[in-house]
C-alpha cells in the first residue's frame, strides 16, 4: 500500500485495512485489532391490535414488519407498562414511541401526549417526522412545539387543542407546570410522556429534571390522569435504574436490537516514541490526521473528533470549523501516510491562516485607546 503521493490510488476500505494490517510501520503502533461481525436483521410481526391505517402506511413506505425491539416496546406501552429503550443509533426507537401515540390518538380523539427532548434542534426534527407520518395516515392529529420560540398568539391555541405537545425540561418546568389551570385538557387527557435521550439527564441536570418529572406525575394524578412514560437512550451501562430514578416506578428494560448491523472494525492505536529518553511519543492529533488522509484520499466518508489542539477557521459567511493543521512536507510522513496528492483546503474556507487572537486583541486595543469616550476624556486627570 505504498501508493505514490502525487498519484494516489483509490482504494475500497477493506483494502486499505488490510493494508494497515500488513505495514509493519503500523502494526507496532496497534495495541488492539478487533472485529465484530455483522448481524442480520429480527423481524417480528405488526401487532392485531394495531389501527389499520398505521399499518397501511408503514407498509406503503415499504416497512412490512417491525424489528424485534419496537416490537416489545410497542407491546410494553400497550399494557401501560413504562419502558426504556436501549438500542444503537439508527435502529429505529423513533417508532417505539410514536406507533404507540399515533394509534392511542386514532383510538381516542381526546387523548393527548407529551414528548419531553433536550434540545430544540431535535423536537424539531421529531415535529417534522411525526407530522408527515399522521399526514399520511389520514388522522386528523395536531402536534404543536412549544418552547421559547413559541409566539404568545399561539399558546393558547396550543393548550386547547395540541393532541401532542413537543417541548423541553426547561419550558416544562417554567412555562407548563406553573399554569397547569391553563393547560386542564392537555393534563386530564395525558397518556403518554416520551423521554428521550434519557442518558443526557445526569448529574445536576438529571436531579433536576427529575424533580421536575416528580411534579409533572403529581399534576396529572391531580387531574386524575397517570400517563404511562417511554423512554429512549444511548447505550449506558444502567438505563433501568436511570429510568427507575426518573419515573419512580418499575420499568421495562428493553436493550436488544433488533435491527442489522454491519460488520465493524475497531483499531486502537497508540503513537510510537520519538523520544525514548524522555519517553515522549508523537502527537496523537498527527497520527490521526494522517489516519484521516489516507481515508479520504480514497473516497472513504470519514469523520475526525479532535480535541483543543485543532485550529478554527471563519468562512466568509461567519460560520466557524475546525480543521487540523495541513502537513507540511510529504517527505516527513511514513509510506503509510502518503496517501494525498496535496493538502486541499475545505471549500468556503481560506488557504491563509487565521489571524491570532493575540493580533485581533493588540487590534482592539490601539482602536479603543485612539477614540477615548466622551465622559473620559471630559474627565481631568489626577495629576492636573
Amino acid at each position: 500500500m505504498r501508493t505514490d503521493v502525487r498519484s494516489p490510488g483509490r482504494l475500497s476500505l477493506e483494502q486499505i485495512l488490510d493494508a494497515f494490517e500488513r505495514d509493519p510501520e503500523f502494526a507496532a503502533m496497534v495495541t488492539r485489532w478487533e472485529r465484530i461481525p455483522a448481524a442480520a436483521p429480527r423481524f417480528a410481526p405488526f401487532p392485531v391490535w394495531l389501527d389499520e391505517r398505521i399499518v397501511r402506511t408503514l407498509r406503503g413506505r415499504g416497512i412490512d414488519a417491525l424489528y424485534s425491539h419496537q416490537a416489545q416496546a410497542l407491546e410494553a406501552a400497550h399494557a401501560r407498562k413504562h419502558t426504556v429503550v436501549v438500542t444503537p443509533t439508527a435502529s429505529g426507537k423513533t417508532l417505539c414511541y410514536d406507533l404507540p401515540v399515533l394509534h392511542e390518538i386514532a383510538k381516542d380523539p381526546s387523548a393527548r401526549a407529551l414528548f419531553i427532548f433536550p434540545t430544540k434542534a431535535l423536537a424539531q426534527d421529531q415535529l417534522a417526522a411525526f407530522g408527515a407520518l399522521s399526514e399520511e395516515m389520514g388522522i386528523e392529529l395536531k402536534t404543536y412545539t412549544y418552547d421559547g420560540d413559541t409566539p404568545p398568539q399561539a399558546r393558547a391555541a396550543i393548550r386547547s387543542a395540541g393532541h401532542v405537545v413537543i417541548t423541553n425540561p426547561d419550558m416544562l418546568h417554567t412555562g407548563i407546570l406553573p399554569h397547569h389551570t391553563k393547560w386542564v385538557k392537555l393534563f386530564e387527557n395525558l397518556r403518554y410522556v416520551v423521554l428521550d435521550e434519557l442518558h443526557t439527564y445526569r448529574g445536576v441536570f438529571g436531579s433536576n429534571v427529575a424533580n421536575v418529572l416528580r411534579r409533572l406525575r403529581r399534576i396529572c394524578a391531580f387531574y386524575g390522569s397517570h400517563p404511562t412514560f417511554i423512554c429512549t437512550s444511548a447505550t449506558i451501562a444502567n438505563p433501568e435504574e436511570l429510568a427507575r430514578r426518573h419515573v419512580e416506578e418499575d420499568v421495562v428494560l428493553i436493550d436488544e436490537s433488533g435491527a442489522p448491523r454491519g460488520e465493524k472494525v475497531l483499531v486502537f492505536v497508540r503513537p510510537p516514541v520519538v523520544n525514548a529518553s524522555l519517553g515522549i511519543r508523537r502527537s496523537a492529533l498527527l497520527t490521526g490526521r494522517d489516519i484521516a488522509a489516507t481515508l479520504l484520499a480514497s473516497g472513504v466518508q470519514t469523520i475526525c473528533l479532535c480535541a483543543g489542539s485543532c485550529r478554527r477557521t471563519r468562512s466568509s459567511s461567519g460560520s466557524t470549523s475546525a480543521r487540523c493543521r495541513p502537513p507540511s512536507s510529504s517527505a516527513t510522513r511514513a509510506p503509510w501516510r502518503r496517501r494525498c496528492s496535496r493538502w486541499a483546503a475545505p471549500a468556503g474556507v481560506a488557504s491563509s491562516p487565521p489571524r491570532s487572537s493575540s493580533r485581533r486583541r493588540r487590534r482592539r486595543i490601539s482602536t479603543s485607546s485612539s477614540t477615548p469616550t466622551s465622559s473620559s476624556a471630559a474627565r481631568p486627570s489626577r495629576a492636573s
